[in-house]
């Protein structure tokens, strides 16, 4: 074959994204491992694809996998035994029921397992509501107050969604394949590899937050991770790497090793399973994955009333989207509080907003349209944002 070639060859077999003065080091790594023998060589060819079979290669053959990736048996069978010996145990990894792993899904998007497990939001909502039947049959105040503290109310509404329709659609079972789930509402891409590679062991492949730093770590990725290209480019990676026999597990690992190992921050290079084929392994890897700007903060004030009389508290129903149903404490223009005593004041963060939160005493307020009083023995059932939940019982009880 002729050399240059075989080099080009070689390098598309790699299946990554390199860059700049790491890549040389990179590519002499792989080679020094036998998984590559083509001489390094300085490019940069932006994102690339899975494109290349086994059938293309007649060099290191038995270094190349149906993937693609010449090191994808190793990554899969280290990231595996590492797993057998390390991997947690959850509760929703003792189930293979699907609306089970879809709640535990469905609450772990947006917040950290140790909010989940610990303040015990999961075994507190499978308690509740332990199938879809009783899901579809539940009332919305009843599932945002016990949803509420987890936020992102809408991941609850979805869930009762999907819950009817599997119910209505589906005879009450969830259908077993990729494409039925994503027919769920409010279930994407993730979540549906997730249910079915969880459940009934497809090989699914999947791409969280966890994820995709893992790969662009050991893709050596420089390209802002939210990029649609980048995106799609993880997802190309998910699919190649994913192991056909054991994709429950495999899958489980691979968010466990960003969770606990290829962390954020300070990722644990050193006793990470995989770093023998990771092309950020050391110092560089802390700088992965890169993000476009983030949005710039923005402060927001508002002004909220606490009107208690005759043993009720006035309070107000959201309409908007992100809390519709939630009631909290009505806010008032600034200018109609200003000659009100201020009682409480503290601050919450919501996204990129930076909120502040004056509480002023108005016992002579009256109620206007979608604001009603409620009987402070009500107030435990009634669905409330977190920090409003918090502002009232400071009120309420300021001694604890």
């Amino acid at each position: 074959m002729d050399p240059e070639l075989e080099e080009r060859i070689n390098e598309a077999a790699l299946g990554m994204v390199l860059w700049g003065g790491e890549e040389k080091a990179v590519l002499e790594k792989l080679k020094s491992n036998g998984i590559i023998s083509a001489p390094a060589r300085t490019h940069s060819p932006g994102l690339s694809t899975f494109n290349v079979q086994r059938s293309t290669f007649d060099v290191n053959t038995s270094n190349v996998s149906h993937s693609g990736i010449p090191w994808a048996a190793t990554f899969r069978a280290a990231l595996l035994t590492w797993f057998q010996a390390e991997g947690r145990d959850y509760p929703w990894r003792r189930t293979e029921d699907p609306y089970a792993i879809l709640v535990s899904e469905m609450m772990l998007q947006q917040t950290q397992i140790a909010t989940v497990l610990g303040r015990g939001y999961y075994q507190r909502w499978m308690n509740a509501f332990p199938d879809v039947a009783v899901l579809a049959a539940a009332s919305e105040p009843d599932i945002l107050r016990v949803w509420e503290g987890l936020g992102y109310y809408s991941r609850a509404r979805n869930l009762q969604k999907a819950a009817r329709a599997v119910l209505t659609d589906h005879g009450g079972s969830f259908p077993r394949s990729v494409a039925g789930l994503l027919s769920l509402p409010g279930i994407g891409r993730y979540t549906a590899g997730a249910v079915a590679s969880f459940a009934w062991n497809l090989p699914a492949p999947l791409v969280d937050g966890n994820v995709a730093r893992v790969f662009t770590r050991l893709m050596a990725c420089d390209e802002p991770i939210d990029r649609p290209a980048v995106q799609q480019q993880l997802w190309d990676w998910a699919a190649a790497l994913l192991s056909p026999d054991e994709p429950r597990r495999y899958n489980s690992a691979l968010m466990e090793l960003g969770q606990r190992i290829c962390t954020p921050r300070s990722p644990a290079c050193l006793i990470c399973p995989v770093q023998s084929v990771c092309a950020s392994a050391g110092p560089s890897a802390a700088s992965r994955p890169k993000k476009s700007p983030a949005r710039a903060t923005v402060l927001v004030v508002e002004h909220a009333l606490f009107a208690r009389k005759e043993g009720k508290i006035l309070l107000h129903q959201e309409s908007g989207k992100r809390r519709q149903g939630l009631w909290k404490l009505p806010e008032r223009p600034a200018a109609e509080t200003s000659s009100l005593p201020e009682i409480l004041t503290m601050t919450y963060a919501i996204t990129h907003h930076r909120v502040t939160l004056h509480v002023h005493a108005a016992p002579a307020a009256d109620a206007r349209a979608g604001e009603s009083w409620h009987s402070l023995a009500d107030l435990a059932e009634l669905p409330m944002p977190g920090p409003y939940r918090k502002a009232l019982n400071q009120l309420l009880h300021p001694n604890g």
